[in-house]
């Protein structure tokens, strides 16, 4: 442990007791220090905020404290809004992120946060609609229809070839559908971009097309080989986190 570090915490703890403010000599008895050890981690306090000190020389608790317990309380209750749930994910692990509904009876992406690890996908931008065969959004919102609503849907968009990987065939598409909703995750390996993997979960299933939400992380093909399950886990989360914010 560090001495100081925990000195300081004492300190803090016991001004934190007095409202009406304590004395440096009372500190530095009640805390069992000596005197110079005292004032230097008062001055320190003071100085980065922690700690005021009034004309009488008696020390109270400073500005930032209640700073950081205003952040306390913002982890605590956690995002308001799908947004900041969006910005946290991607804060975690570094990946964007994507949420994305059904607009106009197309699977549309309707908000992005980037991801410092993530290659930049350019065409995945709000408003995009096109591909939802080749990308784990569409293949979720895809998954909610009814087969023969998906088969129309397929049939009138077509199945562009975006790269090798490209599922273009309605029974392949089909038979990766069944393994996304035996895991309830659905995942494209480098078929929308060569070298970018994404995986994503439906939000919301309910309701009307236009009600339903999906939520999805995109990365480095390498990386979702290394860590499929724990990715996997941690978007099943995202699925239930999600529901009371979209």
């Amino acid at each position: 442990m560090i001495q100081s570090v925990q000195r300081a915490l004492r300190i803090m703890e016991l001004v934190g007791r007095h409202a009406d403010g304590v004395s440096a000599p009372r500190i530095a008895f009640e805390c069992g220090l000596n005197r110079a050890t005292a004032y230097n981690l008062l001055r320190t306090l003071v100085y980065e905020g922690y700690l005021r000190r009034d004309g009488e020389g008696r020390y109270s608790l400073g500005l930032e404290v209640s700073d950081r317990y205003s952040e306390l309380t913002r982890a605590i209750s956690g995002p308001k809004t799908c947004g900041d749930y969006m910005r946290k994910v991607s804060a975690e692990t570094g990946y964007s992120t994507f949420v994305a509904r059904f607009v106009e009876d197309r699977p549309a992406v309707t908000e992005v946060i980037e991801g410092n690890r993530s290659p930049h996908v350019e065409d995945l931008i709000v408003g995009f609609d096109d591909g939802a065969h080749a990308t784990a959004l569409g293949k979720a919102l895809l998954a909610t229809l009814r087969p023969d609503d998906r088969a129309r849907f397929l049939r009138a968009a077509g199945m562009r070839r975006f790269t090798g990987r490209t599922l273009v065939e309605p029974d392949a598409f089909e038979h990766d559908l069944a393994v996304g909703d035996e895991s309830g995750v659905y995942a494209e390996l480098g078929q929308f971009k060569a070298g970018v993997a994404c995986a994503g979960v439906v939000v919301r299933r309910d309701g009307n097309p236009s009600e339903r939400v999906v939520f999805a992380v995109a990365m480095p093909l390498g990386d979702i080989r290394e860590s499929w399950q724990r990715m996997s886990a941690r978007l099943r989360e995202a699925a239930a986190e999600l529901q009371p914010l979209v």
